[in-house]
């Protein structure tokens, strides 16, 4: 799924990135609010969805190879936090979703989870 359909799904606001949306491809997600987790489950080239709006966000995305960052519950990073992700040209959406649904969406919708696991079960 392209990241623009990511972003109309989510009903995302685009804060860096938008002449991405098109060109990335999602093929895979991780969900969560701790770094650590991030830095320990998360695959290359998967977008992350997190209320984590501090600096460290973009470096940690940086490190693991992330295609973009969606920011949940409609939590929006500082100024600081947008211009290093478009330095970076990595994408940042907001959503007012909260994580659960955000994730659950992108799953019916047949994006997986970094587990690798198939989504077996979309009727």
């Amino acid at each position: 799924m392209k990241l623009s359909a990511v972003q109309k799904l989510l009903k995302a606001k685009i804060l860096t990135g938008e002449e991405l949306l098109d060109q990335i491809e999602v093929k895979m997600i991780c969900g969560s609010d701790l770094i650590s987790d991030v830095l320990t489950f998360t695959k290359a080239k998967s977008l992350l969805l997190t209320g984590l709006t501090i600096p460290q966000i973009i470096r940690t995305a940086e490190m693991i190879d992330l295609c973009g960052i969606v920011f949940v519950r409609g939590k929006t990073p500082g100024a600081d936090v947008v211009s290093m992700a478009a330095e970076r040209s990595l994408p940042l959406l907001v959503t007012d979703l909260p994580l659960y649904e955000s994730c659950g969406l992108l799953y019916t919708a047949g994006i997986q989870g970094c587990s690798g696991l198939q989504n077996n079960n979309r009727g």
